[in-house]
């Protein structure tokens, strides 16, 4: 092993840089693969594998809530190459100050002083500066048994009239990393307390850290730091370091999310159509507005673009919409396919309407096309209310379905690239009583809530049909309810009639997701909500009452729906599964 000054003169060589291949007997000496677990993140050393794919994969490894970075790459663009969807190249500066161009301050930054790590209680103290500068934290355990070692270091600012810690550096040592030929150094996770009013202390955490290194015989520092941080960039400029072409490559994650993603769009969008294109523009791909308040929008990837409804695309034909947007043939189709769906007719004279409703006793009666629940009275019991039901849904459309009540849960089920991707139960919109309030006053009370929830979409409209289901519990709409009484408003479970949704994919029995899985088979169409009726998540029966070709795919969370949905519009982009 080379002696201190022997590693600085090869350091000062032209020849010799951590960005450029080194000759064989000086690579020999280094040791390969090298990552540095800092706590909140592995150091990867990109100079040191002799691997672009075994690079990538750690990158790709990285653990939820840490930041890997990968550091002097030789071929950035190559490792990007592997994993583009996953990877981006940091747009941050490299800096590097020589010791041979250091100038240390006559005296000391005044009124902090700096300090090694050294009490648990500092160490949550980092946290919490890293916390307010929106950092990725580090496991204060780890740090208080790292901070003396010769790998990394952890130095803390602290002021001098109260001890308080308001600043924070780590540091790694190359030589003890990797046998470093070129005796360098790096300066990583500089932080100030936003809340300090002392001057200077990311001067003296800079200086701190360097003197402590080159003190050691190191010859230089390194640190990376993002091209628009003027002020970080503009002290360590003062201080002497200058830039050198090395490079830094990440993976993509939520904590980065603003390095590698365009400009959010400056219209607003609601939140059918936002899941999606958040989700796209995560992945690179671009965005083109047509119609923001329709929830029209073409995404852009190279030389493939898609135009989009929220979740309806161009992918969907004529033809499969129109299967799923007339309910009369959506039931025909699902039939001749031999799954399982509701008795039904088309309304006809009344006393065909009257036969059909002593056959089952309970009918729906619904818009043969329409969305959102406009026009659908769900338990119609008697002739008279059959009647009205009908004229009530024929100002919704000219064609009227009455149907089987299937009693049940309302079950969605989310079929994308015909594979079951979520699965929510519905709940029609109930209020509890207070003993206070009026029925309307209550419903009022329960759609702020519901509007808060769900961005403006869920709300009980008052209308017929509200004040139908208050009457046949036998309430009126200005009836104070009873303390702890649990009265349903509307019968529909429709999200935008006031309806509540509760995730269930994890308990779905496998019959059900056949069973969607055929239905968006037979009806020809990649995307699709079904609404199933059925006993239980868990059980085998179901019945199938309608397909809906623009599902909203916000209603599903935490289950990967805009996800799949762009992994079905551009395939490259997918992340392994």
């Amino acid at each position: 092993m080379r002696s201190d000054d022997e590693r600085l003169s090869l350091a000062d060589s032209p020849s010799l840089r951590n960005w450029e291949k080194p000759p064989e007997p000086v690579a020999a000496q280094m040791a390969a693969n090298v990552t540095v677990d800092m706590g909140w993140g592995k150091l990867i050393f990109g100079h040191t594998f002799d691997s672009n794919e075994k690079l990538a994969r750690i990158l790709c490894s990285e653990p939820p809530g840490q930041r890997h970075i990968a550091m002097y790459l030789r071929d950035p663009h190559v490792v990007l190459s592997l994993a583009p969807n996953e990877l981006f190249l940091d747009p941050s500066h490299t800096y590097r100050l020589w010791r041979s161009d250091y100038e240390r301050r006559e005296t000391p930054v005044p009124g902090v002083t700096v300090n090694p790590l050294g009490t648990l209680q500092d160490a949550r103290e980092v946290n919490r500066i890293y916390n307010a500068r929106q950092m990725v934290s580090c496991d204060a355990e780890f740090m208080l048994q790292h901070y003396t070692d010769d790998l990394r270091l952890y130095l803390v600012a602290q002021t001098e009239h109260d001890g308080a810690v308001v600043g924070t550096v780590a540091g790694v040592d190359h030589v003890a990393a990797f046998n470093d030929p070129e005796n360098g150094s790096s300066l990583w996770s500089l932080a100030v307390d936003p809340q300090t009013a002392a001057p200077g202390v990311g001067e003296a955490l800079v200086r701190g850290l360097c003197e402590y290194y080159f003190d050691r015989g190191r010859g230089y520092v390194d640190l990376s730091v993002l091209h628009d941080n003027d002020q970080a960039i503009m002290l360590y400029e003062k201080l002497g370091f200058r830039r050198v072409p090395a490079f830094c490559v990440k993976r993509k994650n939520p904590i980065n999310e603003s390095l590698f993603i365009a400009p959010a769009p400056d219209v607003e969008f609601n939140i059918y159509a936002k899941i999606i294109i958040d989700e796209a523009r995560r992945r690179g791909i671009g965005l083109e507005v047509i119609d923001a308040e329709l929830g029209f929008f073409k995404l852009v990837l190279g030389g493939r673009s898609v135009t989009c409804r929220e979740s309806l695309t161009e992918l969907a034909t004529a033809i499969a919409m129109s299967r799923c947007d007339d309910k009369r043939m959506t039931h025909r189709t699902l039939k001749a396919a031999g799954l399982q769906v509701p008795d039904q007719i088309e309304a006809g004279t009344p006393e065909t309407n009257a036969a059909f409703l002593e056959k089952h006793g309970r009918v729906v009666v619904k818009p043969a096309r329409g969305e959102q629940g406009r026009g659908v009275l769900v338990d119609i019991r008697t002739t008279h209310e059959l009647e009205k039901a009908i004229e009530a849904a024929l100002l919704t459309c000219p064609d009227v379905i009455v149907e089987e009540l299937v009693e049940g849960q309302d079950l969605r089920v989310i079929v994308i690239d015909h594979q079951v991707v979520a699965a929510a139960v519905r709940r029609p919109p109930q209020i509890t009583g207070s003993g206070r309030h009026s029925v309307t006053k209550l419903i009022e009370k329960y759609n702020r809530r519901r509007e808060a929830a769900t961005g403006g979409e869920s709300r009980v409209p008052v209308d017929h049909e509200t004040e139908r289901c208050v009457g046949a519990a036998g309430f009126e709409m200005d009836t104070v309810l009873p303390a702890g009484e649990v009265l349903t408003v509307r019968k529909t479970a429709n999200l935008h009639t006031g309806g509540t949704i509760h995730d269930v994919t994890p308990q779905l029995h496998a019959t059900l997701a056949e069973a969607s899985v055929a239905a968006s088979l037979a009806l020809e169409i990649p995307v699709v909500g079904l609404d199933l009726a059925v006993p239980s998540v868990e059980s085998s029966e179901y019945a199938i009452i309608e397909a809906n070709e623009r599902p909203g795919l916000a209603n599903h969370e935490p289950q990967p729906t805009a996800e799949r949905f762009i992994d079905l519009l551009f395939p490259q982009t997918a992340a392994p599964r």
